[in-house]
């Protein structure tokens, strides 16, 4: 076990208050050696991440700061590339929401040097006419959203994680099981250590192995797509433009970046059908680049450069249930949306900080954070964002991918629509800032 960060007793901590609860309701099961938590976090992720922050937060001096416990399978360091499995390649769109999200949990400060911002954010469907474009200026905000590299904010996470004094941080150990008792969770981990909490919450990302221990299935929706992820160096700069192309074969996606080496760079997201989604992967750099270009055209000018290329598969995965006694589910692990439209973690951020804040009102109650009646007061505040969101980006993708000539003409009219109509847009660009869904109060 590497313990980077353990700061079992914060300033503030509830221990006792977590002893007493499980102590009365376990019938002595409290009595053990093991350490006791309000609340620990599997997965130190960009969702576990910014829970621990959200929920140790400095608070008044009548609330109670959580005893919180943040896992880590990955050794967590400041040296090399973030070892997380969340910060990959990929790149990660922040909306304007999240972004003030992470202002207030003092993450962004860290993020903002390599975050570039969206002024512009232009639909288009391959071959057909209309244009839509979300302007920032329109909506009244200096950016739309900003885009950064998952090691970028792996890098940030990480330093935030390795210096904060609010919770206590493990890396480089693995959960082996989580066993119900009564009154919260044990936690037991490969090492033979036990720790009990309140509550647990996975945070380890989508196929979550503990999930599925524990009888939790993951309904699965295949897109028959995968994803090519790269960076691209273009000829022109992108002035804070994103790019959404809708063709034949999948959305094609070019991001901002902020340049690098003299480079003008945009992030790739470029969808295939799986089976020939291996090849494009394959292709030499020439060639790549080539069908690039035939596919987006001349808006960059030449595209010159081709980064490391990378390929997911596509589908979109939501848990059965995302809570139990003394048990939620957050992030990929509740669900994993089609990147298309940029809203995976911006989801999972507003569904994490909505969790720290009932967690927080629990314990200003005296109660258990994992006690269902709050657990269900959580759920049904965030079940109208996550159905409004993934039903937005599942449908979005089935209208634009279909070959049908009836939505085909449905396509053609409601980006004709939105581009006559400014109150349309405006709709359109809360929901892409995410201030259309639920607000993002911390207290």
């Amino acid at each position: 076990m590497t313990a980077t960060n353990d700061k079992p007793n914060p300033p503030g901590a509830t221990v006792a208050t977590v002893s007493d609860k499980l102590s009365a309701a376990g019938a002595g099961v409290a009595a053990t050696n093991d350490a006791l938590y309000d609340v620990i976090v599997i997965g130190a992720g960009m969702v576990g991440a910014s829970l621990a922050c959200a929920l140790t937060r400095p608070a008044s001096a009548q609330q109670a700061v959580p005893r919180v416990l943040l896992l880590e399978a990955a050794p967590i360091s400041l040296q090399g590339a973030p070892q997380q499995p969340g910060f990959d390649s990929r790149s990660t769109v922040l909306s304007a929401s999240s972004v003030d999200a992470l202002q207030n949990l003092a993450l962004w400060p860290a993020l903002q040097g390599d975050a570039e911002p969206i002024s512009t954010i232009v639909v288009s469907d391959q071959g057909r006419f209309g244009t839509v474009r979300l302007t920032a200026a329109e909506a009244g905000v200096a950016a739309l959203g900003h885009v950064v590299e998952n090691g970028a904010l792996g890098r940030a996470f990480n330093s935030a994680l390795l210096q904060a004094d609010t919770f206590a941080l493990q890396s480089g150990v693995r959960v082996q099981r989580l066993q119900p008792i009564p009154g919260g969770m044990r936690v037991l981990l490969e090492d033979g250590t036990a720790l009990q909490a309140a509550l647990v919450v996975l945070a380890e990302g989508g196929r979550s192995a503990l999930a599925a221990q524990l009888g939790i299935v993951q309904q699965e929706r295949p897109y028959g797509q995968s994803a090519v992820i790269s960076n691209i160096a273009c000829e022109r700069p992108h002035a804070g433009y994103a790019w959404e192309r809708f063709t034949p074969k999948g959305p094609l996606a070019l991001l901002p970046l902020p340049d690098h080496a003299g480079e003008h760079r945009c992030a790739l997201i470029w969808t295939h059908p799986a089976a020939k989604a291996e090849a494009v992967l394959a292709l030499l750099e020439n060639e790549f680049l080539a069908r690039l270009q035939r596919e987006f055209g001349a808006g960059l000018g030449a595209l010159r450069k081709a980064g490391r290329r990378a390929l997911f598969p596509l589908a979109l995965s939501v848990a059965t249930e995302q809570v139990r006694p003394a048990l939620v589910l957050l992030g990929n692990a509740a669900h994993t949306l089609h990147p298309v439209a940029g809203q995976g973690f911006n989801l999972a951020l507003r569904d994490a900080v909505a969790l720290a804040r009932h967690c927080r009102l629990a314990l200003a109650a005296g109660e258990s954070p994992g006690a269902m009646h709050w657990l269900r007061r959580y759920q049904q505040a965030v079940t109208p964002d996550q159905k409004l969101t993934i039903d937005f980006s599942h449908h979005m993708t089935r209208l634009f991918a279909s070959p049908n000539p009836g939505a085909a003409l449905a396509r053609q009219g409601g980006m004709l629509s939105l581009e006559l109509f400014p109150p349309l847009r405006h709709i359109l660009a809360r929901q892409a800032m995410g201030y259309r869904q639920r607000r993002m109060a911390l207290q």
